[in-house]
């Protein structure tokens, strides 16, 4: 019979292993989503896409582990606590965002000076500064200070993705609602789980995020529903690469909320709910891929125009 300590050695290697194969996965698929996604559209193809959905990748996941983190802590309480990756996180949105404007330089040809005093730039600058500045939060004696900088970040995101003439409050209130539950969704299940992880199976941490989940998913799916609405015409769904982009993270959605009821439902009764949860948490992953090769597509909504 194998003891149990050499069970736990030989399972670590092989769980570090399938992190290390996803990571290179998500990478490969952001590096070649949007391509594959315009094949056959007819749309302009955007400059550097694979470049800028990796690196929209990175502040996304840096958001939310960091927001993700800051919630996760007040749900698990007393206890002991998983290592923070909050200050890491930030670092490496930081870093992101400084390759995005650089990435932006060279692709429009300006220097940075001009960049700078672009819309895009400007936001760019102060995204990279937010992160910088939550960076500093999580690495103080008041880690929940960052909640400021990355307030600014979501408001920054926000602003960028929605420069549209008419309504863009609607829009930017949307995206900030959207964004923030989105990253509480991933983030915090990430810290959950960790939590369990460390502590060994502590049920009532997972409870007590189910519940606060639930308002979280009604936020996601209400906001997701009114953005759609109004930046996708229906008859241009599957003819556009933003469209059938979309339609994939509406499936991995609804396969992660499957889950997650799931979870819920063997909490309730005893059973085991860290495996759906696990895999609730892998799919949510896909959905931040998709999301962030979502964000550099051209928006099927100029075409009506």
């Amino acid at each position: 019979m194998t003891p149990t300590g050499s069970a736990r050695t030989s399972i670590r290697p092989t769980a570090a292993a399938l992190a290390v194969i996803a990571v290179l996965a998500a990478a490969l698929l952001a590096l070649i989503g949007a391509g594959v996604a315009q094949t056959g559209t007819g749309e302009l193809r955007v400059p550097a896409a694979g470049t800028t959905s990796l690196l929209r990748l990175l502040v996304l996941v840096a958001l939310a582990v960091h927001l993700g983190e800051l919630a996760g802590v007040r749900l698990a309480r007393d206890g002991p606590l998983p290592r923070s990756w909050s200050a890491p996180a930030s670092v490496a949105g930081a870093a992101a965002t400084a390759g995005l404007i650089l990435l932006f330089a060279a692709v429009s040809g300006l220097g940075l000076t001009t960049v700078y005093a672009t819309r895009e730039g400007k936001l760019l600058l102060v995204t990279a500064n937010a992160f910088a500045f939550a960076a500093l939060c999580a690495a103080s004696r008041r880690p929940g200070l960052a909640l400021a900088p990355l307030a600014v970040v979501v408001g920054a995101e926000a602003l960028r993705a929605h420069p549209e003439p008419t309504s863009p409050a609607v829009g930017v209130t949307l995206t900030v609602v959207h964004l923030t539950a989105a990253s509480l969704w991933c983030g915090g299940l990430l810290y959950v789980l960790r939590t369990l992880r460390l502590r060994g199976g502590d049920r009532a941490v997972l409870l007590r995020y189910a519940r606060v989940a639930a308002w979280i998913f009604t936020a996601l799916v209400v906001t997701g529903t009114c953005s759609t609405l109004r930046r996708l015409p229906l008859d241009l769904v599957l003819t556009t690469a933003y469209g059938r982009v979309l339609l994939a993270k509406l499936a991995l959605v609804a396969t992660a909320s499957l889950l997650a009821l799931t979870a819920r439902h063997r909490l309730l009764h005893d059973a085991d709910a860290e495996t759906p949860a696990r895999i609730e948490l892998c799919v949510l992953g896909a959905v931040v891929v998709v999301s962030a090769i979502l964000t550099v597509l051209p928006d099927p909504h100029w075409l009506m125009r």
